[in-house]
């Protein structure tokens, strides 16, 4: 079944650009939200949860501004998994986009865990 995607904004007034970008752009700061572990090995990531491993390719990323993903299990496809840092120029407001894919029917639980897994992120980042 094809994969549709979807994207998820979270407003976070508390948030800086610099301890944002280290929640979402580094592996240390995605191990304390993300994932339990985080290895790297070049643009290789691998993820652990619970002693299951998923392997993802970094695709992309500017500093400070975005990281694009995607899973191993879908090379060949369009798809990707993506954090990006936005500042709106007349609000000054600071969102997290989230952009991802899944199928149909796994597209409410993805969203409901990208929304878990960013509250366990502002917690462990005070924002």
């Amino acid at each position: 079944m094809k994969k549709e995607k979807f994207e998820i904004e979270y407003v976070l007034n508390n948030a800086s650009v610099p301890v944002l970008w280290n929640a979402i752009g580094t592996p240390l700061g995605l191990s304390e939200w993300f994932a339990d572990v985080i290895t790297v090995d070049g643009n290789q990531y691998t993820f652990t949860w619970e002693k299951n491993d998923q392997e993802a390719i970094l695709q992309s990323q500017k500093h400070q501004s975005f990281i694009r993903f995607q899973w191993v299990e879908d090379e060949g496809l369009e798809t990707f998994f993506e954090l990006k840092i936005a500042v709106n120029p007349i609000t000054g407001d600071l969102s997290l986009f989230v952009t991802d894919f899944a199928e149909p029917k796994e597209k409410e639980d993805s969203i409901l865990l990208w929304n878990q897994q960013i509250e366990q992120m502002k917690r462990k980042n005070g924002l």
